[in-house]
């Protein structure tokens, strides 16, 4: 068969599978489009999840007659005044989203600019069915209806109602919250889901489309570097999701989902979260536009940078010094049922007689520094005298997390703050303090290594070997010496101190697939990390061991001044607190 040239509708249903996969991609364009328009509101409405109808209007700059003629035929657009694609600073840019759709979908355009008069064209599947005058405000509303009903191939790969509105609801999310200052609403089958107003700040805009505990239990962010900025918000680690859908990143505007940037938030949240939770974030990174190329994909959702470890460096250290800014704060978040459980009990009567008359002797253990050896701790605690219940209450106000009362369970210590009061589990909190310890040692220079008595080969594929031998500085700096030891076998001579009697050979194959697969020593990083949170774990302080009011207010005024305190080598709670309001409610004082 010879080559022809494919008629226009083809080549406009062609470019439809790639720009429109399904209706939120349809509405994302839409939504682009009234936004490089200049627009201050947009409004959305959908049926069926946007399988039926999608209509978007806005009160931006509107077109003419002949523009929306232009803009329905591919690779016209107003966004690129000259061949200087990199320059680009618009959302759209390739000309090809308006006449793709139109190609797969009835679709209806208004549109009139300020002072003029309006117009109205309507495509059905490709083909014009209207084109004449029309009464509308200034500004432009598009409607998409049966969208894929003539091509059964792609509308039967479309989820139910729920997933597509799903998918939408998410789309306009993110685009919102990249434009705080435009409104937005969205309503799906006659209710109003969504509402937006105009002039909010990033913080506020973002706890909105979010969820609104988000504002007390995040950080700023504002980081710099060169001519990169990072802005945005990020919660603390203890406020944390089952699923990276909560994760929004956006770059000079531009809602993205990228790699690179999703694996640098998972690298700054390290060892500070369980592996299956993901943390809640909103990060702007304005980048100069000769630095990323953003036409890597028709969808526009895909961006490659210029200098990928510049860009993932300013990240993982933006986040983690504003981490390290939120120093011992953890979620508070009270559940109603565990408050529910609190209910006042009956009481027998008691006898003056039956009440202790004065301090007896309890076993307690000596006051021990919580960070002198572990061979103290081991020890069988000896009887002590128990400090008298009358002694003089110490000062609650220069302390956040309070004065140490009491321990519940040989477990956790019960402390009074200025406003309520704290429950500090000492395991998990000590875990915390050991591994930020041992951290601060790592960040003190080279790693040390151990020399191992008979150095161990292991055998690799040869490119596997090309890659570590070439990586060999960098790694031993990290305390691993390597050796080349024929074309396909490494030789192990040293292995970094802390992992103790590690597995030399799992390690350097681990360490030679993450070569492979990132070209960056990480896996030796997070094996440190790992092994350095496991030692801290068996290094800390242990639930069931009854500890000295001195010790307990030496372990809260170390968690007051340690980062990360929050939440232990786990991601879970290591405090919380009962407000003095939430006490009051217990007791029916409010």
């Amino acid at each position: 068969m010879s080559i022809r040239r494919l008629p226009a509708h083809l080549v406009n249903r062609i470019a439809a599978g790639e720009v429109v996969e399904r209706p939120a991609s349809a509405l994302k364009e839409l939504v682009e489009n009234s936004l490089d328009a200049g627009s201050t509101r947009v409004a959305v409405t959908l049926s069926a999840g946007g399988t039926q109808r999608i209509e978007v209007a806005d009160d931006g700059c509107g077109m003419d007659a002949g523009d929306m003629a232009l803009a329905l035929e591919r690779h016209c657009t107003s966004k690129l005044p000259d061949e200087a694609i990199e320059n680009v600073t618009t959302l759209g840019f390739r000309g090809e989203a308006l006449p793709s759709i139109a190609s797969v979908a009835r679709v209806t355009i208004e549109s009139r600019p300020a002072g003029r008069d309006g117009w109205c064209r309507a495509v059905d599947n490709g083909e014009v069915v209207r084109d004449g005058p029309a009464a509308t405000p200034p500004g432009t509303r598009i409607v998409v209806e049966d969208l894929f009903a003539r091509v059964p191939a792609r509308r039967k790969f479309l989820r139910s109602a729920r997933s597509e509105y799903a998918a939408c609801l998410d789309a306009v999310r993110r685009l919102a919250m990249a434009r705080p200052d435009i409104a937005f609403s969205l309503e799906h089958d006659g209710r109003r889901v969504l509402t937006v107003p105009a002039g909010q700040d990033r913080p506020a805009r973002v706890a909105m489309l979010t969820d609104k505990a988000l504002a007390e239990n995040a950080v700023p962010i504002d980081w710099v570097r060169e001519e990169l900025v990072l802005g945005g918000v990020a919660g603390i680690p203890t406020f944390n999701r089952g699923i990276a859908d909560h994760q929004y990143l956006f770059v000079n505007g531009r809602p993205v989902r990228d790699r690179l940037l999703m694996g640098a938030i998972r690298g700054a949240y390290a060892e500070m979260m369980p592996r299956d939770r993901h943390a809640v974030v909103a990060l702007f990174l304005d980048v100069p536009a000769h630095q990323v190329d953003v036409n890597v994909h028709p969808a526009k959702t895909e961006v490659r940078f210029r200098d990928p470890a510049m860009v993932r460096g300013l990240i993982v250290s933006g986040l983690r010094r504003a981490l390290d800014e939120a120093g011992h704060r953890s979620v508070q978040r009270p559940a109603e049922s565990a408050l529910a459980m609190w209910r006042p009990e009956p009481v027998a009567p008691v006898a003056a007689a039956a009440w202790p008359a004065g301090p007896t002797e309890t076993p307690v253990l000596e006051r021990r520094s919580l960070f002198e050896p572990r061979a103290h701790f081991n020890a069988p605690p000896p009887l002590a005298r128990a400090e008298p219940a009358w002694a003089p209450p110490p000062q609650t106000a220069a302390h956040p997390l309070g004065v140490a009362r009491g321990q519940v369970a040989k477990t956790y210590i019960v402390a009074e703050s200025e406003d309520g009061l704290v429950l500090v589990d000492q395991h998990a909190a000590h875990e915390r303090l050991v591994l930020e310890r041992m951290r601060a040692a790592l960040a003190g220079g080279r790693v040390a290594s151990q020399a191992l008595l008979l150095p161990e080969v292991v055998e690799l594929d040869e490119p596997a070997c090309d890659r570590l031998e070439a990586r060999g500085a960098e790694l031993a700096e990290f305390g691993l010496e390597l050796e080349r030891f024929g074309p396909a076998a490494m030789l192990v001579r040293a292995t970094p101190a802390l992992l103790g009697q590690s597995d030399p050979r799992g390690l350097v194959a681990d360490l030679a697939d993450e070569l492979a697969a990132y070209d960056e020593a990480l896996s030796l990083r997070e094996r440190l990390d790992h092994v350095a949170s496991t030692m801290a774990c068996h290094g800390s302080v242990r639930a069931g061991r009854i500890l000295s009011v001195a010790e307990m207010n030496a372990l809260l005024r170390e968690m007051e001044a340690t980062p990360h305190s929050g939440q232990c080598n786990h991601g879970r709670p290591t405090w919380v607190k009962l407000a003095n309001g939430d006490i009051e409610k217990l007791f029916g004082r409010k």
